[in-house]
């Protein structure tokens, strides 16, 4: 007889008791097992001691904050790799996207609706889940190993979040073709409806700035998408 399916573990970082537990029950009955903090330094202290597959995780906080912890998650090598979802009652758009540029997968705006919410989550988990063909694709300076889920610049390994891993692995796999932000969402995010297209923009920006002088190389296509060259911009 073979063991019994692994259940996803959730950790909610939420001070509000009643949207904590709101999201335990949902959570819970979609099949995952939850842990619960209720401040920012115990979000933190659970997600090292514990390691969950994924982090949900409020932005106002006490003590440390939402944009502390996340920060301090990407920072340590044994949980640099975890999903976390960000939770904020920030309405602009600018200060929503904060958390997706210091390491955030996704963000959800409250008030939220349970359904979405868990449904965002399980999208995360897919993706990081997905098991990557042993396959290597090289294009001059970059090397993306599928087996390896890894991308190397220059033989230099890149340190990426497993969201910007399977953004920038889906560019290069497609070089040369322009992505619409659409696609992006449904194939890297997992969202067949769309929603706010920051979070490519966010993740692109990111990708940039960790690709140096490389940076060029992912190209806007103005009122399309984005699109990865296939040789070296002069």
């Amino acid at each position: 007889m073979s063991a019994p399916a692994m259940k996803d573990v959730v950790l909610i970082v939420e001070d509000e008791s009643d949207v904590a537990d709101l999201l335990r029950y949902h959570l819970g009955k979609a099949g995952f097992t939850v842990l619960t903090a209720p401040d920012g330094r115990a979000g933190l202290e659970m997600a090292r001691q514990n390691r969950p597959d994924l982090v949900i995780l409020d932005l106002m906080l006490p003590g440390l904050d939402g944009h502390t912890v996340c920060k301090a998650l990407r920072h340590d090598p044994d949980t640099a790799k975890m999903a976390i979802l960000m939770l904020t009652a920030k309405s602009r758009p600018e200060e929503r996207v904060q958390g997706l540029e210091i390491g955030a997968d996704d963000y959800v705006t409250k008030p939220f609706s349970p359904r979405e919410l868990v449904l965002r989550a399980q999208a995360l988990l897919r993706r990081l889940h997905a098991s990557p063909r042993g396959e290597v694709v090289e294009t001059d300076a970059f090397r993306l190993d599928k087996g390896a889920f890894e991308v190397r610049l220059e033989g230099r390994r890149l340190d990426l979040t497993t969201t910007e891993y399977k953004l920038l692995a889906l560019l290069i796999e497609r070089r040369g073709r322009t992505l619409s932000r659409e696609t992006l969402l449904s194939d890297v995010w997992g969202y067949q409806n769309l929603i706010d297209t920051r979070t490519v923009d966010t993740h692109v920006r990111r990708l940039r700035e960790k690709l140096g002088p490389h940076a060029a190389r992912i190209e806007t296509v103005r009122g399309e998408g984005y699109r990865f060259n296939v040789s070296p911009v002069p």
